[in-house]
């Protein structure tokens, strides 16, 4: 293997949540608002995701209140805890054959990680399968990307170097943490086929790919 660590997103990386769970409850967010006509396309929300992301496109162009803040939140929670996406195809193998020889999962995301955990209980496919460790959201935005936090959390749980390791993202934050870490990285974009998404986030990563073979080919075919 060329790296024994992999710090891998989980949405839109690892399991196909955004058109089954964070888009239909942004379309629901903006029912409950009586904020419809203000609802994005699939497109639109994968852009938004990109850049500004989401927490400008909710402050900034929503210009949501406290309360209305706290409406979407519910929703989200209510979404993201009573539905289940699916793993790519392909991905749980991956990580199972990367854990076999050796390997070290960190799941570094945004997700919250009771409902991170519950996606690899639930999955069927590989049962019993999980990664070794999960670093969510907490609140506390100096422990999320593109924050250093996570990786050196993970250089110095399991002592490992930062040639060591590999992010592995479909979002700058993700991108931008590895290379002030001096890791390399991943930019994958099979969650979407939006060229302006691929062309900018393939400039600022070690790697691209567009297929979970591709980065199975990184991970494991020598150098």
């Amino acid at each position: 293997m060329n790296y024994q660590c992999l710090l891998i997103d989980h949405d839109d990386t690892a399991v196909d949540s955004t058109p089954v769970i964070h888009h239909v409850a942004h379309l629901e967010q903006m029912r409950r608002l009586n904020r419809s006509h203000q609802a994005v396309s699939l497109e639109e929300w994968f852009m938004i995701n990109y850049h500004p992301g989401l927490r400008t496109f909710l402050t900034e162009t929503l210009h949501l209140t406290p309360e209305e803040e706290k409406i979407c939140y519910e929703v989200w929670r209510e979404y993201t805890t009573t539905l289940t996406p699916p793993f790519f195809p392909g991905m749980l193998p991956l990580l199972q054959r990367f854990k076999a020889a050796g390997g070290v999962i960190v799941v570094v995301s945004h997700s919250e990680e009771d409902i991170i955990r519950t996606h690899y209980e639930e999955q069927k496919e590989i049962p019993g399968f999980l990664p070794d460790l999960i670093i969510g959201w907490t609140g506390d935005r100096s422990k999320n990307k593109p924050s250093l936090w996570p990786v050196e959390a993970t250089l110095s749980r399991y002592s490992f170097l930062p040639e060591q390791l590999l992010v592995v993202d479909d979002l700058k934050p993700g991108i931008l943490m590895a290379q002030k870490a001096g890791v390399d990285s991943v930019a994958v974009g099979w969650s979407h086929r939006l060229d302006e998404i691929k062309n900018d986030i393939r400039r600022v990563s070690t790697y691209y790919a567009d297929t979970i073979d591709k980065l199975e080919e990184i991970i494991f075919s020598p150098r």
